[in-house]
């Protein structure tokens, strides 16, 4: 059954749960790089209660109304694949033979034909459980779905395979429905991935930390070889677990805007990236920031999630009393996923090794963003916390270092 959540009311609970303050980055107004006109967002997901509680990180723009279908030849508003291949140097490459996986809550009873709409607006392969592209199974590796069904949970689905599809249109994609938001739920479905021998693993849905976190980071820590990629959240500023985690990647986002030089465009960080240094977790050996002198620093590399310069998505789940059709989405739920494609179309991780720890080894294969802030810390040259290393300038910062 639907579980129907109408905007107004995530707004609602989230500011119950938040407070204003807290919540202004990402339900209020955006001004996000010059020449953009202003724009409004709002998160979907209210934010988790607790820590047995996780929430997903979209957002979708409300200054652009959905709109249910589009006439022959007309593209949706937002950025779509070849925008994002241009952006971030993707051409020629497209992960033939990789498997991306997502994790997330709900049942979404459209996706298949969601993402056929998507792939067909945007002239891309088709992606179908019949040709073998697109696999989903339950947090048990089975084929009975969740019955529940989420509007939320199902828009985040709808992001996150768009978005792969965007940015790797040869990539198969393995989606995991998990049984329900729970924190249990969540983790053994990322566990499912990886037992089913997904290299490639995006989540982006979070919970607060807490101290008894490290508990947990076994799940990725036991796994060398297998690049995670998580949402660092869209908390302008404060860091969030699993991101954290030393043994992930965590994925931070930017404004993105077309711009006349070299590149063709121009990034800011994004004022609601999630960032900073986690309370818990320890520094891994790869990272020489002073930012957080003895705590593991977040992000690790961005890609755009600002909603104002956000992607086209295709979601026919009746959301907000009824829409559906195409919106513009953004937050981490959006760099996350596209950092889980690219590092795809970069090849498979060499075998023992942390794959959050390429970037590091390579920062000259990415666009350095040094300008723009998310809570108390701003982007500058070389290494930040808002923005890590970087937006990648192709793939080969995703591979192993030498």
């Amino acid at each position: 059954m639907y579980h129907a959540r109408p905007i107004r009311s995530l707004l609602v609970m989230a500011l119950a749960l938040v407070g204003p303050a807290a919540l202004s980055a990402h339900a209020g107004t955006h001004i996000s790089a010059v020449g953009l006109r202003r724009s409004t967002a709002v998160r979907v997901c209210p934010q988790p209660s607790d820590q047995s509680h996780t929430a997903c990180l979209a957002m979708m723009r409300t200054d652009v109304k959905p709109v249910p279908s589009l006439p022959q030849g007309r593209n949706p508003a937002g950025l779509g694949p070849s925008d994002i291949r241009s952006a971030y140097n993707l051409f020629g490459r497209h992960g033939e033979g990789r498997t991306v996986a997502i994790t997330v809550a709900f049942h979404d009873p459209h996706l298949e034909s969601d993402l056929a709409v998507y792939r067909r607006r945007f002239s891309l392969p088709p992606c179908t459980k019949a040709n073998g592209c697109l696999r989903v199974v339950n947090q048990r590796g089975g084929t009975v779905l969740p019955s529940a069904v989420d509007p939320v949970w199902s828009f985040e689905e709808s992001i996150d395979v768009d978005t792969v599809s965007a940015a790797c249109s040869d990539c198969h994609i393995l989606v995991v429905e998990n049984d329900s938001a729970l924190f249990s739920d969540q983790i053994a479905g990322i566990d499912q991935a990886v037992a089913l021998g997904t290299k490639f693993i995006n989540s982006s849905w979070f919970v607060p930390e807490t101290s008894i976190e490290r508990d947990f980071d076994f799940h990725f820590s036991g796994h060398p070889g297998v690049a995670f990629t998580f949402a660092s959240g869209d908390t302008g500023g404060v860091p969030v677990y699993r991101s954290v985690s030393p043994y992930v990647t965590s994925v931070g986002g930017t404004t993105l805007s077309r711009a006349n030089n070299r590149r063709g465009w121009a990034e800011t960080a994004w004022s609601g990236t999630g960032c900073g240094c986690s309370r818990y977790e320890p520094k891994p050996p790869f990272q020489h920031d002073t930012i957080c002198p003895a705590k593991r620093t977040t992000v690790d590399v961005s890609a755009v999630a600002d909603p104002a310069t956000g992607l086209a998505v295709y979601d026919s789940v009746p959301i907000n009393s009824g829409a559906s059709g195409w919106f513009i989405a953004g937050g981490t739920s959006v760099s996350s996923p596209l950092l889980a494609a690219m590092y795809a179309l970069a090849g498979n991780p060499a075998p023992g090794t942390y794959p959050n720890s390429y970037p590091y080894a390579r920062p000259q294969a990415f666009n350095d963003i040094i300008t723009g802030h998310a809570g108390p810390y701003s982007a500058g040259p070389g290494y930040d916390a808002p923005t890590g290393i970087g937006t990648p300038d192709g793939v080969d910062g995703l591979r192993p270092g030498s």
